[in-house]
């Protein structure tokens, strides 16, 4: 699914719209605007749950951890580096 699931539910929405307007044959026993408005639905609703499953497993893109770097001078003169990460 997720984002190529997303393209082909648009391709059939549109492939459904057309059918639907813009072709005005009807065979024998269905039509093609009854396949438009199917294709539409299915499309919609591919679209939906695609992106829903595009965005889930997309997952949080920052983490909650910060480092820092600096430097200690305790009270004798001496320097040192302290390097903490904190969630």
């Amino acid at each position: 699914m997720g984002l190529p699931g997303m393209v082909f539910s648009f391709i059939a929405a549109a492939v459904g719209a057309i059918m639907y307007w813009a072709i005005t044959y009807q065979g024998h026993g269905f039509r093609f605007s009854t396949i438009g408005v199917i294709l539409m639905i299915v499309g919609a609703c591919g679209f939906v749950v695609s992106a829903v499953v595009f965005g889930v497993s997309r997952g949080s893109i920052g983490t909650n951890r910060h480092s820092i770097d600096r430097q200690v001078t305790d009270s004798s003169g001496n320097t040192s580096s302290v390097h903490e990460e904190t969630k």
